[in-house]
């Protein structure tokens, strides 16, 4: 049972800083809503946040920068406005901040909040379980609690002293499990306007500029090949903003002529409409896990990023896309950095196109995985932001 806040009305700031974290940051704020009618909800959201009722004082465009270089280019806008958002918060004193992935931007502001006597949760799990290990002491300072996302993570968390808890995917939850692959298809299809028999290749190149200006021109030129080498295929893309399109655009007219339906804001549709899946990494891999199509995932970061990355230990070689993590192999092959080549990618697409037997064996392994993150994500978190507030 979900104890009472101190205050029935809770002022409660939530803030995001990318796609991924607008859809987690709409579901928390939906299931706040149910709970507290009359809460005020503020902070840094996106389209998503915003139709919830999140009072939106940044929106999240603001924070999603990826690669070294790139946040050191941005560093001074991105701390005048850590700043600005902190001080705010101080004046304000919400009830609780829940700080919603974006970890390089979230940690130090709670860190400075917690400091000041709020309570701060702190939604989605950075990659410490693989990746950067030591960033748990920095955890341990920023969050009253951490909510987790995937069943392996409170198990780390325990280990270091960290209050974590598993509250599975709200994307689990949103997206009915898949049961009939082919009539599913036909369904997205025809919400796209497009007609039910060509075979189909979704490109979703990531919601960040960096990652589409270094992933839309190879996925453009796999797409050329795929259509000299298999006549009649199609091709559609999910947009996850108007900048991000507006950038693969510019590629597309430099592609030479190959065909691309653009939709935006309708990446479930893209990916079920497919009969395989080009993406970035990131949440887009779990959600064509979630929607049941085969996928070829594509990492790239600009070289100067990635060698002093190398350089420093922050990038290993291991699995990096979330249906392989969460098997614990490699489901779906990964391409990453210079392997994401246009050659790979079309050769990738080319094997699941041509290999029935994999796509089925693949679709029962997602259907498994989903089953698993399926546990009403976004009521357990209203319900651990609850009792921080209790």
């Amino acid at each position: 049972m979900t104890e009472t806040p101190a205050r029935p009305n809770p002022v409660i700031a939530l803030v995001a800083g990318e796609a991924s974290g607008d859809l987690l940051g709409a579901a928390l704020a939906e299931r706040l809503r149910q709970q507290w009618p009359q809460a005020r909800l503020v902070g840094v959201a996106g389209p998503g946040m915003q139709s919830a009722g999140v009072e939106a004082w940044w929106d999240i465009e603001q924070l999603a920068v990826m690669g070294l270089f790139e946040v050191v280019r941005h560093f001074r806008r991105l701390l005048a406005l850590r700043n600005t958002l902190r001080d705010r918060l101080l004046e304000l004193r919400p009830d609780v901040v829940v700080g919603i992935d974006a970890p390089d931007f979230n940690l130090g502001l709670e860190i400075q909040l917690r400091r000041a006597g709020l309570q701060t949760v702190h939604y989605v799990s950075p990659t410490v379980w693989a990746w950067r290990r030591r960033r748990v002491h920095k955890i341990a300072r920023a969050a009253d609690t951490v909510l987790c996302l995937f069943p392996f993570e409170p198990a780390f968390y325990e280990g270091h002293g960290v209050a974590a808890e598993y509250v599975g995917h709200p994307m689990a939850d949103q997206i009915p499990p898949s049961t009939d692959p082919a009539a599913e298809k036909r369904s997205a299809r025809s919400q796209l306007g497009l007609p039910a028999e060509p075979e189909t290749v979704a490109l979703l190149p990531g919601s960040r500029l960096s990652e589409v200006r270094l992933l839309a021109r190879p996925m453009l030129e796999a797409a050329a090949q795929l259509s000299r080498k298999r006549p009649g295929i199609r091709f559609v893309a999910a947009m996850a903003n108007a900048g991000a399109e507006a950038c693969f655009r510019a590629a597309l007219q430099e592609s030479g002529g190959i065909e691309v339906a653009c939709f935006r804001d309708r990446s479930r549709s893209v990916i079920g409409a497919a009969d395989v899946v080009l993406c970035a990494s990131g949440t887009a891999t779990l959600e064509t896990m979630l929607v049941n199509r085969p996928l070829v995932m594509a990492y790239r970061l600009a070289r100067s990023t990635y060698l002093a990355a190398r350089y420093l230990g922050i990038v290993r070689r291991q699995l990096f896309a979330l249906p392989n993590i969460l098997a614990g192999e490699e489901l779906v092959p990964e391409l990453i950095q210079q392997e994401a080549s246009a050659d790979r990618l079309a050769a990738a697409a080319e094997r699941w196109l041509g290999d029935e037997a994999a796509r089925a064996s693949l679709h029962a392994r997602f259907a498994g995985l989903h089953r698993e993150l399926r546990c009403d994500a976004a009521g357990r978190a209203a319900e651990a932001v609850a009792r921080q507030l209790g």
